[in-house]
């Protein structure tokens, strides 16, 4: 059976929304010398005292999507400015105490990596690897990769699905079985710890050092880190992974969706990426595995946003993609919408799948 057409699936339109969205990062936050984005717009005074380390590494990966949709070497070029604000802004190393952020910044290295063929930008996610590896993993809670440094007790799916896709990466970039055995055992405790039978992935364990699980964030990054871990896996050969992956996507979108869109999971500022992470992620299991009722929800999903949102030729998103922006918004929700319409504009231009 193959799906009807839509409007929302016209290349030309999700590429024009994708460039607009590019470049409303500069528009809405550009901020002079190193700070290069504000952390919120408006902005006001304390606003940038956080440095967002995470949040950047966000940026780096949605410039090498505009360059892969392009071919554009100045969308590589501002990659690289990122990366390269990272590392001064975090004292010239590679390394923080919070091993779900050094994931982030090593998976989109490596996609730099590949895009340029960088071989010294390919060491430096694998140096990243070794040290999460290395500090990350331990055997509270059975095994698994902590969240942080000062939390060794503490695991959670933010560290461990960055972790199986990276490993699971560098294992098909360069056949070491170290790798891909890092990936199968974190996913084995990943899925025996977080997963539940439906599909429906929980945030962590043991944060306050009671051996509890933490159901009641129920976040949809979570569900897309478990979604991407699957389709990394997949491809390393395991045919079993794609039919998980669908379950939890499908749980994610019964249990966080409402009237066909995620809403908002949060004001904190974090919570804003949580569904670009997902779309990203969902998209991958679309090209892999076809799931055509997934394509529509995330092409249906994000006209929304673009139908309550685009005003005066622009768009500034919500974290509530049913309604326009209303007063802070952070770049972090502004990511979700670029990734968001990035899967659009690479979804629009492949044939529907039954």
């Amino acid at each position: 059976m193959t799906a009807e057409p839509r409007p929302w699936g016209d290349e030309h339109v999700w590429d024009s929304r994708a460039e607009l969205l590019q470049n409303s990062l500069e528009r809405y936050f550009g901020a002079p010398g190193e700070q290069l984005l504000n952390n919120w717009h408006p902005c006001e005074p304390g606003d940038n005292e956080t440095f967002n380390f995470w949040w950047l590494a966000h940026v780096l990966d949605v410039r090498i999507d505009a360059y892969l949709r392009t071919g554009e070497e100045s969308r590589i070029e501002q990659a690289r400015l990122v990366y390269e604000n990272i590392r001064r802004r975090n004292h010239g190393s590679l390394f923080n105490d919070y091993f779900d952020d050094m994931l982030w910044l090593a998976l989109a290295v490596l996609r730099l990596a590949d895009a340029t063929g960088d071989a010294a930008l390919a060491a430096q996610a694998v140096r990243i690897w070794e040290h999460v590896h290395t500090h990350g993993w331990n055997d509270h809670e059975g095994g698994g990769i902590a969240w942080r440094v000062q939390q060794p007790a503490y695991k959670n799916t933010p560290a461990n699905g960055p972790f199986v896709i990276l490993s699971a990466r560098l294992h098909e970039r360069t056949g070491e079985p170290r790798f891909l055995t890092a990936a199968t055992r974190t996913m084995e405790w990943l899925e025996k710890t977080l997963v539940r039978t439906d599909g429906f992935v929980e945030d962590g364990v043991n944060r306050l050092g009671d051996h509890a699980i933490d159901s009641q964030w129920r976040f949809t990054y979570n569900q897309g880190l478990y979604i991407g871990a699957c389709v990394e896996l997949a491809q390393a050969g395991d045919d079993t992974q794609l039919a998980k992956a669908s379950r939890t996507a499908h749980a994610a979108i019964a249990e966080l969706a409402t009237d066909g869109v995620f809403t908002g999971e949060g004001g904190g500022g974090d919570e804003g990426l949580f569904k670009g992470v997902f779309y990203r992620y969902a998209g991958q299991l679309v090209r892999a595995g076809g799931e055509p009722e997934l394509r529509e929800f995330l092409l249906a999903g994000t006209s929304r946003l673009w139908e309550s949102g685009f005003q005066d030729d622009s768009l500034l998103a919500a974290d509530d993609w049913r309604r326009p922006a209303q007063g802070k918004i952070a770049y972090s929700t502004q990511l979700s919408a670029i990734m968001a319409t990035e899967v659009c504009a690479a979804l629009s231009k492949e044939p529907i799948s039954s």
